[in-house]
């Protein structure tokens, strides 16, 4: 599977991302109650935001998938950790569909580990998922994650996890 990626629009991709956070599959997102108002201004602040940043992962032009990437210095790990030179923070979604493709999310998180680890200033991502979603940890070890530690972060409890470019490129590679 080949994905590209756009910056996402706010108010053009709001109606989509609001199908996408609002479907009882994107449970963990936490944006179940969401109206199409509250997607638009979460995401406006986000790309106003000069720490974070949110684009769509595209296959063949159409978007399948979302990824969003912050610096933890300044933004939801603050305090929580001592971030390295070179730590990226990372979250992504696949929207629930009627017919999954077999190996599709662990394709969407390859694509934008690598799409992360293509700027050379990054050394290490960063993920704090819940530590009650098992598939997400499952993926996170897929691409090289080696998780540190649980943490309390005020809207979960969640399980800290690391990559580095090598190990990701280990895991990657033995996958490939």
């Amino acid at each position: 599977m080949t994905f590209t990626f756009r910056p996402l629009d706010p108010l053009r991709d709001a109606e989509l991302l609001h199908r996408w956070v609002t479907h009882p599959k994107a449970a963990f997102w936490m944006m179940q109650d969401a109206k199409l108002e509250d997607v638009e201004r979460a995401y406006m602040e986000i790309a106003a935001d000069e720490h974070q940043q949110a684009l769509l992962g595209l296959q063949d032009g159409v978007p399948v998938f979302l990824m969003e990437y912050y610096d933890p210095r300044h933004r939801e790990l603050v305090g929580l950790y001592e971030p390295l030179p070179g730590d990226v923070g990372m979250h992504f979604l696949t929207p629930a569909t009627e017919t999954p493709v077999h190996g599709f999310t662990r394709a969407v998180i390859t694509a934008v580990m690598a799409r992360l680890f293509e700027d050379p200033a990054v050394a290490r991502v960063v993920v704090e998922p819940d530590v009650s979603n098992t598939a997400v940890h499952a993926l996170n070890e897929a691409v090289g994650f080696v998780p540190e530690r649980e943490i309390q972060k005020p809207e979960k409890m969640a399980l800290l996890s690391f990559c580095t470019r090598e190990q990701f490129l280990a895991a990657t590679a033995v996958s490939a």
